[in-house]
């Protein structure tokens, strides 16, 4: 029989999708403003006169960018943060959520630390006292204050935990009845089918690097060793003319505050809006789903 779908279910249906259709233009809108003063001319965007299209298409802004040793390298340590603490913090992750998975009777008190690490959640144990528990440590100014102390996210680990939970029992007993450890049965049966989840805390704990600024403000004594994002905070708050080359300062004649910050803020954005598309396809559903049939 063919379905009918009555009135007030297709109001209700187009109404989301028009709700749906504006929020989404809303969130676009802002990045094509800032992509439209990166390429304007300098007075245009000290007028104000653009809006969603380059008035007067000039590269002076992205030719700056790219001669601004700051910039180049403030970029450079952010993606080496990015990679390092992906890496470091997905695979903790892995090996915090898994025991944590298991039932009681493998491990025992399993509770009781899950409440721990919820615990952490609920309370921080704020900033001066993680100042100083990095400085004990002599992680201050060191690549590695910005990978080590946020390696393990409590609320991945949560994500995590109630993924393994939901895999099949049978999958493991079956490699355990294969002589697998529980190592081997992590690596090669319960990591291949969370795929979906992996890439869900992939692309979370990527955008936590890439836009993490504050700590680089404070645990880094030099500008030399900031990430882009506390880079891009300082030249949001104050510029320092002082520390501008011949060069620069001529070709900072024909731009201005505005086309220089638009167009460091699209860079800044661009490689977080590229890999997204990559890895949304797999929060929809998990792999799992009729893999074992009771």
């Amino acid at each position: 029989m063919a379905y009918r779908r009555s009135f007030g279910r297709t109001v209700f249906v187009y109404g989301n999708y028009l709700f749906l259709a504006a929020l989404a233009i809303l969130c676009i809108l802002p990045i094509f403003q800032v992509l439209a003063v990166s390429f304007s001319s300098s007075g245009a965007a000290g007028r104000g006169v653009v809006m969603l299209w380059p008035v007067e298409f000039t590269l002076d802004a992205y030719e700056y960018v790219a001669n601004k040793k700051e910039f180049i390298r403030s970029f450079g340590v952010t993606v080496a943060r990015v990679l390092a603490g992906t890496a470091i913090g997905v695979f903790l992750t892995i090996l915090v959520a898994y025991p944590l998975s298991r039932s009681s009777s493998e491990l025992p008190r399993r509770t009781l630390l899950v409440w721990i690490f919820v615990f952490t959640m609920l309370f921080h144990g704020g900033l001066i006292p993680t100042y100083i528990v990095m400085k004990n440590l002599h992680l201050l100014n060191t690549f590695w204050v910005l990978i080590l102390p946020p390696a393990v996210n409590v609320f991945n680990v949560v994500l995590m935990l109630n993924f393994f939970r939901g895999i099949p029992k049978e999958l493991l007993e079956a490699s355990h009845m294969d002589g697998a450890g529980h190592w081997q049965t992590l690596w090669r049966v319960v990591v291949p089918v969370s795929v979906p989840s992996l890439a869900t805390i992939t692309l979370f704990t990527v955008v936590f690097h890439w836009n993490s600024w504050f700590d680089g403000i404070i645990y880094m004594n030099s500008t030399e060793k900031y990430p882009l994002q506390s880079y891009m905070h300082t030249i949001m708050v104050k510029r320092d003319m002082s520390n501008l080359s011949p060069e620069e300062i001529k070709l900072y004649a024909n731009i201005s505050d505005r086309n220089i910050r638009a167009a460091q803020v699209f860079l800044g954005m661009l490689p977080i809006l590229m890999l997204y598309p990559f890895l949304q396809r797999f929060f929809m559903s998990g792999i799992v789903m009729g893999s074992v049939k009771e």
